[in-house]
């Protein structure tokens, strides 16, 4: 018999049938040393790194105990960042597949208020969401926390290094400290984590797993800066490695908007990510980068957590991250699932005292080097991206749009990459070389017995 295997969890048969529909056979290392405890009803502080399977984790258990017959919000998962919320509603709907008498809302900023009022009139077992946006709902009455019976606090030192403590507490003044099951989950566990748990939980167990071959698997380097301008050193190292995509990492809003325009000016493709970005705006610039039609994300550190971008072949730390725990953020990106990963930090002299703290037998700290960039060096995406005018809410899946692109065309489906479809538009990535003619044949064409409007991003 095999311990890791769900079936030996007290969870029920539905939800070992969904578990092995969706390929979900064995547990993670969190999930085998949390869910028993979570199923218990206990409340946990779990460390683990993002990709480690926590999500599962407390999913599984707080779908366990919920009660569909009661049509209140029993559960509620707060998250640091937007594209984490909809990351962990995504799976939970996966994981809630086994009945389809399960509501989840995603409520954050960035999203219209109106339409948000308009699904909680409707009633939800689940919510997920911004500290923000859910304090706003709580303090209009638009949402109602006296029937929660499990809190989940995701990457918990995220939020606090944030700023969000105050929000958290007031949404925690909502509900009962006796009556719900607390659930904290964070990558690394800073003292004010440690303290924030005793206020907040019961008697919480410490479950802490271990992921030393994936942090093996990055290589890092550190670039004294002094001797030559940062921009310059970043595009000399795109030149030697040539990765497939890169995060490079800034610590301001407004140098990533300035370092992507300059990476541009240079023929190296590069989009803009934080936080004063409208929320179309920042859906178009991911999209593209998780479709490969961007290859270098230029962001600060609302982009390090939350973000589903697998493969990822580089990060490049453009400035020295504030603390250890950001540095470990950041470059967790990379090397995931047993992959390689390479870590480019730069640093200048007026850092030499804050880089000490960085060193240790793994990293590799270059003073003098010699990296020639090559000839009419550019970095071009591999595809485009074609917009369409209608999505879920015009019932359109991918399947229906894949058809339409390649009946009675050239196109195949190895021309056709990711197609991520929301509520009221569709993203398709198509091979440069065949964007034209995908756009000409969905502008002609209907899909579903209907035109769209269609258009380049």
């Amino acid at each position: 018999m095999n311990n890791k295997e769900f079936k030996n969890l007290r969870i029920s048969k539905e939800m070992l049938i969904n578990l092995n529909k969706i390929k979900y056979e064995f547990m993670t290392p969190i999930q085998e040393k949390a869910l028993p405890l979570l199923l218990e009803g206990k409340d946990i502080i779990g460390q683990a790194k993002t990709g480690s399977g926590k999500t599962a984790t407390f999913g599984i258990a707080l779908l366990e105990k919920l009660n569909t017959k009661i049509f209140r919000i029993q559960s509620l998962i707060l998250c640091p960042t937007r594209e984490l919320a909809e990351q962990v509603t995504k799976e939970l709907r996966l994981l809630a597949k086994f009945t389809h008498n399960i509501k989840i809302l995603t409520l954050v900023g960035g999203a219209s208020f109106g339409q948000q009022l308009g699904s909680l009139r409707h009633g939800a077992h689940i919510v997920v969401g911004t500290p923000g946006r859910i304090l706003k709902h709580l303090d209009k009455g638009t949402v109602n926390l006296n029937n929660l019976n499990m809190l989940v606090l995701d990457e918990a030192d995220r939020m606090l290094d944030m700023g969000f403590i105050e929000e958290i507490e007031k949404i925690l003044s909502y509900t009962s400290k006796e009556e719900r099951q607390t659930v904290l989950f964070s990558a690394t566990y800073p003292i004010e984590i440690i303290e924030f748990s005793k206020k907040i939980q019961k008697n919480a167990d410490f479950v802490k797993t271990e992921n030393i071959e994936t942090l093996n698997k990055i290589s890092e380097y550190f670039y004294n800066s002094n001797n030559i301008q940062k921009l310059q050193l970043m595009i000399n190292i795109f030149s030697k490695y040539n990765p497939e995509n890169c995060i490079v990492f800034c610590n301001t809003k407004v140098q990533t908007d300035i370092l992507a325009k300059e990476l541009q000016k240079r023929d190296i493709d590069a989009l803009a990510l934080h936080g004063d970005m409208e929320q179309y705006d920042r859906n178009d610039v991911l999209v593209q980068f998780t479709n490969k039609s961007a290859r270098i994300l230029v962001a600060t550190d609302v982009a390090a957590r939350g973000l589903d971008i697998k493969d990822l072949s580089m990060v490049m730390n453009y400035d020295l991250p504030h603390n250890i725990e950001t540095y470990i953020h950041r470059i967790g990106r990379t090397g995931r699932a047993g992959a390689e990963g390479l870590a480019f930090t730069f640093y200048t002299e007026q850092e030499l005292e804050k880089i000490i703290d960085y060193k240790d037998e793994r990293k590799v700290f270059i003073d003098d080097y010699e990296l020639k960039i090559k000839n009419n060096f550019e970095m071009k995406p591999k595809n485009i991206t074609l917009v369409i005018e209608g999505g879920k809410k015009d019932k359109l899946r991918a399947g229906d749009i894949l058809g339409a692109l390649t009946s009675g065309t050239i196109l195949k489906g190895n021309n056709i990459g990711k197609i991520d479809i929301y509520d009221r538009q569709s993203y398709v990535a198509i091979e440069k070389d065949f964007i034209d003619l995908a756009k000409k044949k969905l502008s002609q064409e209907k899909i579903k017995n209907k035109k769209f409007t269609v258009w380049i991003l």
